[in-house]
C-alpha cells in the first residue's frame, strides 16, 4: 500500500520530496492547526526562530523560493543553511494563500513537532536557575499570549505557564511569539494542576514563591523579587482570580500614572521582566 499524505508529512523532510496536491496540503495544514503534537509556523520570522532553537521541521510550503532565500540572506543569514528549501512543497501564490487564514507575506509556512510534553510544567518548576516563571491565568487574546512568550524568551526566564481554555501553542499564539515558543518551555496547566501549583504553600509540589501581579499590590523594587518566583498575571479586564490572589505569597504592582486603569498584558509582563533583568 502506498504511503498516505499524512505518512509522508510525519516522516523527516526529504531532500527531494514527492510534491503533494494543493488540496492535500490544504487538508494537512488545516488539521495541523488542531493537532496537539504539531506547531504551525507562519512566516520567515517564526521559522527562523524555531530553527535557531532546534525545532524539528516536518513540512514546509513555499510560494516563491528565490524571494524567500533572498529574504533569509538579508534577515537571517545564520539559518540560511538550515532553511529547508530543497525539501519543501512548492506552491503557486494562489494555492499558498489557501493554507492559512492569514497567509504570511514572506511566502513560507512550516509544520514542526512540539517539544515533548515531558519537558513541560514539572521540568520547568524544577529548573534550578534564579530566573522566574511567568504564569498567565486564563489569557483570552492569543496574540497577546504569544507576545508574552516573545518577551519571556527575550528576557531569558525559565518559561511560561498558562491556564484556561486556550492552547498556548495555538497558531495565533505562535504568530504573536514569532516562533519563540521553541526558545523556552511553554506549557498549559489543567485546572487541577493550577490548583496544585498555587495551593497553600505546605501543599505545593514545588518550592517556588508565588507572586501575584495586581494593581493593589506593593510597589516592590524588582531587585527584591524572590528568586525563582512564579509571577502570576491576569487579564486586563478581569485581573487575577480571587482564589489565586488569596494563595499568593506576595502581591506586587507596576507604578502607573493616576487615571490609567491598566496595561496591556504583554506590556505588563515586559515591564516587570525587564525591570527584574536589569536589577
Amino acid at each position: 500500500m502506498p504511503p498516505s499524505d499524512d505518512d509522508r508529512i510525519a516522516a523527516p523532510l526529504a531532500a527531494d520530496p514527492e510534491q503533494l496536491s494543493p488540496a492535500a496540503l490544504r487538508r494537512i495544514f488545516r488539521e495541523a492547526r488542531r493537532d496537539p503534537e504539531l506547531a504551525v509556523l507562519e512566516g520567515l520570522h517564526a521559522l527562523k526562530h524555531a530553527l535557531r532553537f532546534g525545532a524539528e521541521i516536518v513540512c514546509v510550503a513555499i510560494a516563491e523560493p528565490e524571494r524567500l532565500s533572498a529574504l533569509a540572506q538579508r534577515l537571517a543569514p545564520d539559518v540560511l543553511g538550515l532553511l529547508p528549501v530543497t525539501g519543501a512543497q512548492m506552491l503557486s501564490p494562489e494555492a499558498f494563500a489557501a493554507l492559512a487564514p492569514q497567509p504570511p507575506a514572506t511566502g513560507v509556512i512550516a509544520l514542526a513537532r512540539r517539544p515533548p510534553r515531558a519537558a513541560g510544567a514539572q521540568a520547568l518548576l524544577a529548573d534550578a536557575r534564579a530566573a522566574p516563571i511567568v504564569l498567565l491565568e486564563d489569557p483570552r487574546d492569543l496574540g497577546n499570549l504569544g507576545a508574552c512568550v516573545r518577551v519571556a524568551a527575550a528576557a531569558d526566564i525559565a518559561g511560561v505557564l498558562t491556564s484556561g481554555g486556550h492552547d498556548p501553542w495555538d497558531p495565533a499564539a505562535l504568530r504573536g511569539s514569532a516562533g519563540l515558543h521553541f526558545a523556552l518551555p511553554v506549557a498549559h496547566l489543567s485546572e487541577e494542576a493550577l490548583s496544585r501549583l498555587s495551593g497553600p504553600a505546605p501543599q505545593r509540589a514545588h518550592d517556588r514563591p508565588l507572586v501575584a501581579v495586581d494593581p493593589d499590590g506593593d510597589q516592590l523594587p524588582p531587585s527584591q523579587l524572590p528568586a525563582r518566583a512564579i509571577l502570576a498575571f491576569g487579564g486586563e479586564r478581569r485581573g487575577l482570580s480571587a482564589e489565586l490572589l488569596a494563595r499568593a505569597d506576595a502581591r506586587v504592582s507596576l507604578p502607573m500614572r493616576a487615571g490609567v486603569s491598566s496595561l496591556n498584558l504583554a506590556t505588563s509582563v515586559a515591564a516587570l521582566l525587564y525591570a527584574w533583568r536589569l536589577s
